[in-house]
């Protein structure tokens, strides 16, 4: 599966970087948006507003579906990923992912200023 994130985000980042560790199998190609890259299915600016996945012939998903399709290829997190597929609770997680983009550019502006303190 193809995960597309926001390499410049300092959170996001952070993420996946776990997010690479728990692949211990390898299943997820995590492709940084900030960089030239060649497989974009949709607009760029679109995949840096918003966390993207896409399953091997699947469509591309976005927001809080996104991570429950990367949950499902992390084995550890898999149950995560199953719990879901009720839709009430991926609305509910929608909702979360989406009020969290409202405060992400404060979060991005306090881990920014962490990592000039700490460098």
């Amino acid at each position: 599966m193809i995960v597309w994130f926001d390499g410049s985000c300092p959170l996001c980042a952070r993420e996946i970087a776990m997010f690479r560790k728990l692949d211990r199998r390898g299943a997820i190609d995590f492709l940084d948006v900030s960089a030239p890259i060649s497989v974009c299915p949709i607009d760029r600016r679109e995949l840096m507003r918003r966390f993207h996945a896409q399953e091997p012939g699947e469509p591309v998903v976005s927001g809080a579906a996104a991570f429950v399709v990367m949950w499902r290829a992390t084995p550890l997190l898999r149950p995560f990923g199953e719990a879901p597929r009720w839709p009430p609770l991926l609305w509910v997680l929608e909702r979360v992912y989406t009020a969290f983009l409202v405060v992400r550019p404060g979060f991005q502006a306090a881990a920014r200023a962490l990592v000039r303190r700490r460098a």
